[in-house]
């Protein structure tokens, strides 16, 4: 699901080598590594109902595989129902039609590393660190893993916890946006909203795909109920992204100055609702900013000889 997404895409041309690749999306997007997408709306029962009949006439019962990447997700920072009617209950009504109708391998759910409470530098976290996400999109994905391990049946199950996904075309977000303050030499491309020597890990594109890869073939190995978490072992520090990316890009010495988070906060809110612009930085991400994670990955490298060969670091230039 979500096949004519960044990590749909990419998923698709990996897995298309070996495996006939379905794609299921909102959208009927063509894709040369895609045997056929079938269009499918999560938030009806009749329409998830309809799509896997149509899977099931065209490719038969049998499915290796079910990768589910489909979610909601914005950048307000603000509930919105479309988390639990998409995310949770879009879920839960794909999980039933599943059961009901296929024969399966496995089923992979694409959660995010930030469903765990943050460490502090220097601590690892591992797959039995505590839960505590911080903000809606987090929240969903921690309700729907414990849907998925309440209703998942004899359905083996692996959910993946992944840390930002990046390529060298930049497809993420919040690394683009830095690097676009910077370039332009805008005042926020010098500041940070708190400590400056916390961070978070990142994932490349194609360590993501060779880890998937591995799962997919490794299904009828691996344990009934497995959560991985996925990412660099590496976290470089905002402030390490931030004069790295100035070197990058001017060829000179980038300072970094923390600002206060009350006075972050005062000027996010003065930009957005005062002044009515559509600022990136929002007052919750302040909030956050001093999250930090480092991970310990030695579940996803035992279970599936795995570790990234990329770094965010090594791939900035």
């Amino acid at each position: 699901t979500g096949s004519g997404g960044f990590i749909g895409r990419a998923l698709a041309a990996r897995l298309s080598e070996r495996f006939t690749v379905v794609g299921l999306d909102v959208v009927e997007v063509k894709g040369e590594h895609l045997t056929q997408t079938v269009k499918v709306d999560l938030t009806s029962d009749q329409d998830v109902a309809d799509a896997l009949a149509r899977v099931r006439a065209d490719f038969g019962a049998r499915i290796a595989s079910v990768i589910h990447l489909a979610a909601y997700y914005d950048l307000s920072g603000k509930p919105n129902p479309k988390y639990d009617n998409i995310t949770v209950e879009g879920t839960r009504r794909l999980l039933r039609v599943v059961q009901k109708s296929f024969e399966v391998g496995q089923f992979v759910f694409a959660s995010t590393l930030l469903v765990h409470a943050p460490a502090e530098p220097g601590e690892r976290i591992d797959e039995n660190w505590p839960l505590d996400p911080k903000w809606p999109y987090p929240a969903s994905k921690a309700k729907t893993e414990e849907l998925l391990r309440s209703e998942r049946g004899d359905i083996p199950l692996v959910i993946l916890r992944m840390a930002g996904v990046y390529d060298e075309r930049c497809r993420a977000a919040f690394l683009a946006q830095q690097i676009a303050r910077i370039y332009e030499r805008q005042p926020l491309g010098y500041l940070f909203a708190g400590d400056p020597s916390r961070g978070q890990p990142y994932l490349h594109l194609e360590d993501l795909t060779d880890a998937v890869e591995r799962i997919v073939e490794r299904r009828d190995r691996l344990p009934k109920e497995r959560t991985l978490l996925l990412g660099e072992e590496e976290t470089p520090s905002y402030e390490d992204l931030q004069r790295r990316i100035g070197e990058l890009m001017h060829g000179e010495p980038w300072p970094v100055y923390s600002v206060p988070k009350p006075i972050a906060e005062v000027g996010a809110w003065v930009q957005e609702d005062v002044l009515d612009e559509d600022a990136f930085v929002k007052p919750w991400m302040i909030d956050l900013a001093d999250d930090h994670y480092e991970l310990d990955i030695g579940r996803a490298r035992a279970l599936l000889d795995w570790s990234p060969r990329r770094s965010l670091i090594a791939t900035l230039p």
